[in-house]
């Protein structure tokens, strides 16, 4: 294969310089911004006092194996939480991808979040697009290293505060800072903030776009969620095109009016809805899968055709099907499709299981498991001897102290050793050993029984049905 044939294989990355917009989507963008900002980097810091952990509202105890969320305890046993949660996040992105396409992508994916943060830097620090476009051209001088340098010098604090951040939802906040700080921190805490920190700045910082458009898995398969009547950021070629063509507003070109007489469409091709766009698009090509659905190019447009006297809406949240129709109507959510409605019934049906589920945990764990080797033992007396071993798991934050009885056979024929009760510590899970022994005779009618646990500061009792074996049974 030739040289020729190999490098046109590739693309050069050309890097996207956006221009800053204000409008309505850009205003929910910032909102969205600053609310998952607040969350994501206060969390850590609130209080809440716990008995058998660390006072911190969110805390994801690896050492224990706990996760404390608020009030709720989460223990390895509740793993099947966390599939249920992957499913109800799996089923909500489909359902709203099915109402309104990539906006999920467009306003509160993480990468578009810390993306978006570091773009606000640049503006800040370098200026406007045309400024930063002059200062990427010329040559490197003391005012070109200072704002690019201290561009990227604040996107690299962030981004270590970020995985700094990150690493306080496993540790005591106050603590992990202090020590990280003064040297003194585990070294795996400093290998995690600096592995996170240099992800963070170069998918926020240096690759941005092409983590949406090649990295990530989404905007790939996203298109199969998509129907005629998906709302989706939306060109209108009918309108924005007309007969001709777009054109600029030169004289006798200026007024929809005139524009409509000459058959010229209402776009005036000054390219702000690319400017401003975070992938690098033109939204004027039609739906393409690397659109983010952020709408800050309905904003640009928007500001355009008010500076020029036109209806606003050229480019906007529409369905495919409203727009190629010969007489749209105003854009809304269509929501009764049979594809919608499974997500949301799926949705619904998940997330009231979860909270049902997590609503109806007890405080506590049992298991009995019977030993099996032997499954009896002939005692010298002509009894029978059946040997059981009990789990315990304590999901409280306090020592709890639990009895154990049973149903169905005689209360004398249990037998613990020296161990009146059961102490179980806080997060622990305890594992006991029981003995059960009968009569022959009463061996021989005995099958099933029950163990009663009670946890004693509640009352609360949890029976276990576990069988028993005899002689007669294994003739």
């Amino acid at each position: 294969m030739s040289e020729n044939s190999e490098s046109s294989l590739y693309q050069k990355h050309i890097p996207i310089v956006t221009r800053s917009v204000k409008g309505s989507f850009r205003t929910f963008k910032t909102a969205v911004m600053f609310l998952a900002y607040s969350v994501y980097f206060l969390l850590p810091w609130m209080p809440w006092e716990r008995a058998s952990a660390a006072p911190q509202a969110i805390l994801f105890d690896l050492t224990s194996r706990r996760f404390f969320i608020f009030k709720l305890i989460v223990y390895p046993q509740d793993v099947f939480w966390l599939a249920m949660l992957l499913f109800i996040a799996a089923a909500l992105l489909f359902f709203v991808t099915g109402l309104v396409g990539r906006a999920w992508c467009g306003y509160f994916c993480f990468q578009t979040l810390w993306s978006d943060l570091f773009i606000q830097i640049e503006h800040l620090i370098q200026g406007e697009r045309p400024a930063r476009l002059r200062l990427k051209n010329q040559k490197w001088n003391l005012e070109k290293i200072l704002k690019i340098g201290g561009s990227h010098a604040l996107m690299m604090l962030v981004s270590m505060w970020t995985a700094i951040t990150f690493a306080c939802y496993f540790s005591y906040a106050p603590a992990f800072v202090h020590d990280f700080f003064t040297g003194t921190a585990m070294s795996g805490g400093y290998f995690a903030v600096m592995v996170l920190s240099i992800a963070t700045y170069i998918a926020g910082g240096v690759a941005r776009e092409q983590i949406c458009l090649y990295a990530c898995p989404y905007a790939r398969f996203q298109g199969v969620m998509y129907e005629a009547d998906t709302l989706a950021v939306m060109y209108d070629t009918k309108r924005g095109e007309g007969l001709k063509g777009r054109t600029i507003p030169i004289q006798g070109l200026k007024t929809h009016e005139e524009r409509a007489a000459a058959g010229h469409g209402d776009c005036i091709d000054c390219g702000f809805c690319v400017q401003v766009c975070p992938t690098g698009i033109d939204i004027r090509n039609g739906l393409q899968y690397q659109c983010i659905s952020c709408g800050l190019c309905i904003d640009a447009c928007d500001n355009i055709m008010d500076s020029v006297g036109y209806p606003r809406g050229l480019i906007r949240y529409d369905s495919e099907r409203n727009v190629e129709s010969e007489t749209p109507h105003a854009p809304k959510v269509m929501w009764k499709r049979f594809k919608v409605i499974g997500y949301a019934s799926a949705l619904l049906l998940m997330t009231s299981v979860l909270f049902y589920n997590i609503g109806t945990r007890s405080d506590t764990e049992v298991n009995v498991q019977q030993v099996r080797q032997p499954l009896f033992v002939l005692l010298s007396d002509g009894s029978v001897r059946n040997r059981y071993q009990i789990h315990i798991v304590n999901k409280t934050e306090t020592e709890q102290t639990y009895e154990v009885a049973v149903h169905h056979i005689p209360e004398e024929a249990l037998d613990m050793g020296n161990i009146p009760e059961i102490k179980v510590r806080p997060g622990k899970a305890l594992a006991v050993n029981a003995k059960i022994n009968l009569s022959h005779e009463l061996a021989e009618k005995t099958h099933e029984f029950e163990f009663e646990i009670t946890q004693v500061s509640t009352g609360e009792k949890m029976e276990i049905e576990t069988s028993f074996n005899s002689p007669k049974e294994h003739d």
